[in-house]
């Protein structure tokens, strides 16, 4: 329990926060975050995923004034926030906080861009918003972390609702009671389960934080009531989630820290704390070449114990259950190099030559190893032993992916599901969001051939 009015002076933080007071290098920082969300949400469109989730809730929707992106199919706004939300994470290809492992744009842009097809609103305005609530959600992550994610909590979900809520709220122009409104309805609804960790239900947990946190606002707008402390109330959000309850990380230096600034990008489609053993083991194989790798006898990773909790799926079936397994994807590394979506379909999961060098693949923990690092030994059948250390992969806040890197990373994947020449529009679109209408880069995604029939 705390004396602090945690909801209260975060709501009004939100409320009070101009476009002027977001510095031009966070800002520039937000923009880099939709650039990646977008591109992973329409390469993720037309994954058998999103095929599910549309068939069960498209019978559902209400008025269908928004873009479920890089398909044809339009919904409501609160049921395409939750299926963008679900596209935008299921290939595992998109943003992380990297203290908490949170993935902070899913629930946020998923929720305001389908706010932003039923209600106007400018560039700069998006862009704030997308900050404000990237900023509340990463912050009370950090606040609970890493009980709260210990407990079996995906902090993407629990956490991911409130950033929703803010941004769509901040939005809307809430008053200071109904933003506190907004986020007590949001810590009601907080939920996602690490079980679900493999399966398609891990990317429902940002597509239901979107939903939710767009249906919080909307409620909160109306005058639906809720607590004024829901966040740190003795039955809270916090004290109920987490045996830890850092209020300094939630209210500290508001204004002047920016938690948004800090977010990073992956280069590979799979759980963060792979990263390490498939940069190594690419590496490994540029050295060596390809016909060297047929040649190996087996591979030993030491790791830090968070790798073979999380991803020590060591006979996957699916290609979801390929991004949480380290083994999988030492083995496609080695063997093809790829770390990107197309390592993680369920073809290559089950290709023999993929399982022969996986189960050559050994993993130890260490406790002293940092979660972002990893030691690899490869013998050879010959006898001779080659090893590699990396410190920190590609991709984290210490070698972060250039604007370039970005680039290729969203024409690659995006290409796949709407096509080359849509893909670079796309992308120009939002590397410019703040000069150009949210609303009409959704409907941009439309595939060309989609819009043509249409007209």
């Amino acid at each position: 329990m705390t004396d602090r009015k945690v909801t209260a002076e975060l709501a009004a933080w939100i409320v009070a926060l101009t476009d002027a007071d977001i510095p031009a290098e966070v800002r520039r920082e937000g923009v880099r975050t939709f650039v990646n969300w977008l591109g992973c949400a329409v390469g993720g469109a037309d994954h058998e995923t999103v095929d599910a989730a549309l068939r069960a809730v498209s019978p559902f929707s209400g008025p269908r004034e928004a873009t479920v992106l890089g398909r044809t199919e339009r919904l409501d706004p609160l049921h395409a926030a939750l299926v963008n939300g679900i596209s935008s994470h299921v290939l595992d290809y998109d943003d992380t906080h990297l203290k908490t492992i949170v993935h902070p744009a899913g629930p946020v842009a998923s929720a305001l861009l389908a706010l932003a097809e039923h209600r106007e609103m400018s560039g700069t305005t998006f862009l704030t918003a997308l900050i404000v609530g990237v900023e509340v959600e990463c912050r009370l992550a950090n606040a609970v972390y890493p009980h709260h994610y210990d407990r079996g909590w995906h902090i993407t979900g629990t956490a991911g609702v409130f950033g929703a809520a803010a941004a769509c709220g901040k939005v809307m122009g809430l008053s200071q009671q109904q933003m506190q409104w907004a986020l007590s309805l949001a810590a009601t609804q907080s939920a996602g389960l690490r079980e679900m960790f493999g399966t398609m239900t891990k990317s429902f947990h940002p597509g239901a934080a979107a939903q939710n946190g767009l249906k919080a606002a909307l409620l909160a707008e109306a005058g639906y009531d809720s607590s004024l402390q829901g966040i740190e109330a003795l039955r809270g959000w916090a004290n109920v989630t987490s045996e830890k309850q850092d209020y300094d990380e939630v209210l500290g230096e508001l204004g002047s820290r920016w938690e948004a600034a800090l977010n990073s990008y992956k280069p590979y489609a799979c759980g963060i704390v792979i990263h390490p053993t498939i940069d190594g083991c690419q590496q490994i194989r540029e050295e060596i070449g390809a016909d060297r790798v047929a040649q190996i006898a087996g591979v030993q990773l030491y790791t830090h114990p968070l790798v073979r909790e999380l991803t020590g799926k060591t006979t996957p079936q699916t290609g979801l259950e390929g991004k949480f397994s380290v083994y999988h994807s030492a083995a496609c590394a080695l063997l093809r190099g790829d770390g990107a979506p197309t390592a993680f379909t369920d073809e290559v999961v089950r290709l023999p030559e993929i399982i022969a060098l996986r189960d050559k693949v050994q993993a130890e923990t260490d406790p002293a190893m940092h979660e972002a690092s990893v030691r690899i030994v490869v013998t050879f059948e010959d006898g001779s032993t080659l090893e590699k250390y990396v410190e920190r992969a590609l991709g984290s806040l210490e070698r972060p992916l250039s604007d370039e890197q970005l680039e290729v990373k969203f024409t690659d994947q995006a290409a796949l599901v709407v096509g080359a020449d849509l893909a670079r529009d796309l992308l120009a679109h939002a590397w410019k969001i703040e000069s150009v209408d949210p609303a009409a880069i959704a409907r941009a995604s439309v595939p060309a051939t989609a819009r043509a029939e249409a007209s």
